[in-house]
């Protein structure tokens, strides 16, 4: 009975173990389905703007941006801009800062947000550095590009979008 016992606790242990590897390799998908429901990830609109976009020229927009770098990654990450006003439906485009201060290559990868949080449905991503990795070489600098727009549907009561970008180091870090 016991041998019998052993080998059913065995099996649910298995079932287990292989609902939580395929639960761990779900998890990514799962990720970017709900940051695009959500918009908690920032707008990712890689194809460019939809047919027919209107630029309305009776409001303005004032996009604020910021960076900023994880402890962990010897970067120094600024925009080249601090503020930009722009009316809703005009492509802007704004560069980022990068400079890699360690002696050794490294790579890094921005994870944009938007506040007030519910205004990232808003602000459109055509072209940016953030859909990417970055490698930067050891003491390299570059220029990052940020193409976007604000939606035409921003609500009346929204004059203000602040874009902050975090910069996460990618690479194992330890002693």
């Amino acid at each position: 009975m016991a041998a019998s016992d052993n080998k059913k606790t065995a099996k649910k242990l298995f079932v287990l173990v292989a609902g939580m590897f395929v639960f761990a390799f779900a998890m990514v998908p799962l990720y970017n389905l709900v940051c695009e429901v959500t918009g908690l990830k920032g707008s990712d609109n890689r194809a460019g703007l939809p047919i027919n976009q209107d630029i309305d020229t009776t409001r303005k927009i004032l996009v604020e941006f910021d960076g900023i770098v994880n402890s962990n990654l010897p970067w120094e990450f600024e925009p080249s801009t601090r503020q930009l006003e722009v009316h809703p439906g005009e492509v802007a485009n704004v560069n980022y800062f990068v400079t890699n201060l360690a002696d050794k290559a490294v790579t890094g990868q921005a994870i944009p947000s938007v506040i007030p949080w519910f205004g990232s449905q808003y602000f459109k991503k055509i072209a940016c550095f953030c859909f990417d990795k970055q490698k930067l070489e050891a003491h390299e600098s570059a220029d990052m590009p940020l193409r976007f727009y604000v939606s035409t549907e921003i609500p009346k009561d929204i004059s203000t979008l602040r874009l902050s970008y975090t910069f996460m180091n990618l690479e194992k870090t330890g002693s």
